[in-house]
């Protein structure tokens, strides 16, 4: 694998020059483990939902119909969500203002039992993952898989750079890098090869000291679209 300044100078060179590939990486920030740990534990449900109910959808669909979402879900309130009983999923089952998918519904039921879980443990769900090491992003994304519910793969990675957390996305354009840069031979599946990616990202980091939101998106700007 070459030296990330190697990288970074290819998806400059693609993208204008260097002022203009940082002025596109300034855009999608990563947010301070405090600020992180700021989020009430009803934001941290409802980014989840948000993840899930966008599957099969367009970004602009769902950012729609979020408000009637808000209200369907008490504001996604933990409590609420994971207190739903079998009139509480009918309503909402019934209510054309959101996406009435039975299995997706009945994951936000079982993320807000998870969310809770995670604030008897640490005081708030939101500490949890600003404290969890990003040298450790695959292993946060197994917590999500296996605690969670439909929050492996894209979904749980698109949840953690929605709240601020580091976080890499195999998209078509990083995977296309990562093998450019022998670092896997096909799309990532499974513990064992993101640890692989997670030890190249971890060696990127140390050498540029870039977070790996803007290392995964630096990946994929160094790729011919």
């Amino acid at each position: 694998m070459r030296d990330f300044g190697q990288i970074a100078a290819l998806a400059a060179q693609r993208k204008g020059g260097m002022p203009a590939l940082k002025k596109l990486l300034a855009a999608t920030p990563s947010r301070s483990p405090e600020a992180i740990a700021a989020m009430p534990d009803d934001r941290i449900l409802a980014e989840m939902a948000r993840r899930i109910f966008s599957a099969g959808f367009s970004t602009k669909v769902i950012q729609d119909k979020w408000p009637a979402f808000e209200t369907a879900f008490h504001g996604f309130d933990p409590r609420f969500c994971a207190a739903l009983d079998g009139e509480g999923f009918e309503a909402l089952m019934q209510d054309r203002g959101i996406v009435r998918n039975a299995a997706k519904i009945k994951a936000v039921q079982t993320n807000a039992g998870f969310v809770g879980a995670l604030a008897q443990e640490h005081g708030k769900a939101a500490r949890f993952f600003a404290d969890w090491p990003d040298d450790d992003y695959a292993g946060l994304l197994d917590v999500l898989k296996t605690r969670g519910s439909r929050l492996s793969g894209d979904a749980g990675m698109r949840f953690l750079r929605s709240i601020g957390k580091p976080a890499y996305i195999l998209t078509k354009d990083v995977v296309a890098a990562l093998i450019r840069e022998g670092i896997v031979t096909r799309a990532p599946s499974g513990q064992r090869d993101l640890r692989i990616v997670q030890n190249a990202f971890n060696q990127w980091s140390k050498q540029s000291g870039c977070d790996l939101t803007a290392i995964s998106r630096t990946l994929a700007m160094s790729v011919e679209a």
